[in-house]
């Protein structure tokens, strides 16, 4: 299998290098495939995750999987003409500007970008990074998740349907596929996924020198200000916490509350919760964890905490057990000030499990999320216009969500990605065009020979010696 890999590498390279940079017209006719494509098969793109996580709502896949990535699509197509024109620059010195020369940018494919997609997302994840990947004219081999096998396969036969091999494919597998596709000689490999597998990923590339955009992940805060309006904070974090039953990279990790107000936020958690899902064994809208081995992960850190002591609190409808279903659902789960050497507390969550520990100042929190490493996302609730600032200003992650969770995501003309241990490199719209782009750098020089360019030849003489003694001063 890793010969066919290569084969299928070079086979897009070498086609890549026969046909050179794709016109825009090639480019917003492989999107719009793309577009046609989710369309299309939207039914069964909801089947296939359903089937693979056991219990998936429809809706929540319609708009997570489908709907934004259309939408993604739609914005590269609609603007890949701008951000394809090159980019003018200043000329050094800027009076050779003035006599003619010209210093610009043009963006030119990178060639073929591998994407190894995750489980949770696994659509979305594949054709929102592909939209930046199209737009810049490359080439795209795709390797979606194991953990998936229905959804995988399913991408499988419809990018099959649209697409040559030389122009995008699908190829899918276990641990060794993925371990031979991150050892390819891309032009650009991204990976989307946990932070300790994105380690064996970096090494493999380093062996080809693959430049790479790790989208990852970590545990994103929540800080809750003491102006905050907790019934609506609550309800936002209840829902980024329980949406995909939070298997999302962004989802809120832990919520750093006002101790005098902690019992409050509970209160309001609990009511939110309740008003969402008033039943969840049953509730096609309630999404199930994805296998045994997540299930027994989260399940793990609940009985951990409660074993050190901590409050544990399950936001479940009454008179529903969840010891004895056909799925793995976890019904969203509060714990209560846990101490920092619990699991749940050292690693990403990544379901619907919620740590809340209570802070006495602003500092006590901003000094909490410093001393761990730099999240994919930060959230801040409240009216404080000077303390927002001043988290804002203190803390680093990959982005922030002032007053909701995880929205920036979806913001098109932002730029997405992470910061050191949550990754690198970002994506989205024209930040997503540029960074599967590579910038080449073009000077055209004057074609009269101007004195100043002259004197830059021996022999020297005045000429260099006047341009040395202003160069080198202040």
């Amino acid at each position: 299998m890793s010969e066919d890999l290569h084969a299928l590498l070079a086979a897009q390279k070498a086609t890549q290098l026969r046909e050179g940079p794709p016109s825009a017209e090639v480019r917003i006719a492989r999107i719009d495939r793309c577009i046609d494509l989710l369309i299309a098969h939207r039914s069964e793109i909801e089947d296939a995750l359903n089937a693979d996580f056991g219990a998936r709502s429809r809706e929540a896949t319609a708009f997570t999987d489908v709907a934004s990535s259309i939408g993604t699509l739609k914005h590269a197509k609609a603007n890949l003409k701008a951000w394809m024109r090159p980019e003018r620059r200043r000329t050094s010195p800027p009076i050779l500007g003035l006599f003619g020369a010209r210093a610009e940018v043009r963006f030119q494919p990178k060639g073929v970008v591998g994407i190894i997609s995750p489980w949770n997302f696994p659509v979305n994840l594949t054709f929102t990074p592909l939209a930046g990947v199209l737009a810049a004219g490359n080439r795209a081999m795709i390797k979606p998740s194991e953990f998936t096998p229905e959804t995988s396969a399913l991408m499988q036969r419809m990018i099959s349907k649209a697409f040559a091999p030389e122009e995008i494919v699908v190829v899918t597998g276990g641990t060794d596929i993925g371990q031979a596709f991150a050892g390819l000689a891309f032009d650009h490999l991204v990976f989307t996924g946990a932070t300790a597998i994105a380690y064996h990923v970096m090494k493999a590339a380093a062996e080809n020198l693959t430049p790479l955009t790790l989208e990852l992940g970590g545990k994103s805060p929540v800080i809750l200000g003491k102006s905050a309006d907790l019934k609506v904070a609550a309800a936002r974090i209840m829902n980024g916490k329980t949406l995909n039953a939070g298997q999302i990279c962004l989802a809120p990790d832990y919520v750093l509350a006002p101790r005098d107000r902690m019992e409050a936020f509970v209160e309001e958690a609990r009511a939110s919760v309740q008003a969402m899902f008033p039943t969840i064994k049953e509730n096609p809208d309630y999404t199930s964890v994805i296998n045994q081995r997540h299930y027994e992960r989260l399940s793990g850190y609940v009985e951990e905490a409660r074993a050190s002591g901590a409050r544990v609190i399950e936001l479940k409808p009454e008179g529903e057990d969840f010891t004895q279903q056909p799925h793995h659902k976890i019904a969203p789960t509060l714990i209560i000030d846990p101490s920092d050497d619990l699991k749940v507390m050292q690693e990403e969550i990544f379901g619907p499990v919620l740590p809340v520990k209570g802070y006495g100042a602003m500092d006590e929190a901003i000094g909490y999320v410093n001393d761990h490493a730099r999240p994919l996302g930060l959230y801040y609730f409240g009216d404080d216009r000077a303390e927002q600032q001043d988290v804002l200003a203190r803390t680093t992650s990959g982005g922030v969500t002032v007053n909701d969770v995880i929205f920036h995501v979806a913001q098109e003309d932002l730029p997405f990605g992470g910061v050191g241990p949550s990754g690198m490199g970002a994506y989205h719209g024209l930040d997503g065009f540029r960074e599967f782009s590579h910038r080449k750098a073009i000077y055209s020089q004057l074609k009269s020979e101007l004195p100043q360019l002259r004197a830059m030849r021996p022999p020297y003489g005045e000429g260099i010696r006047k341009f040395l003694a202003s160069a080198i001063s202040r």
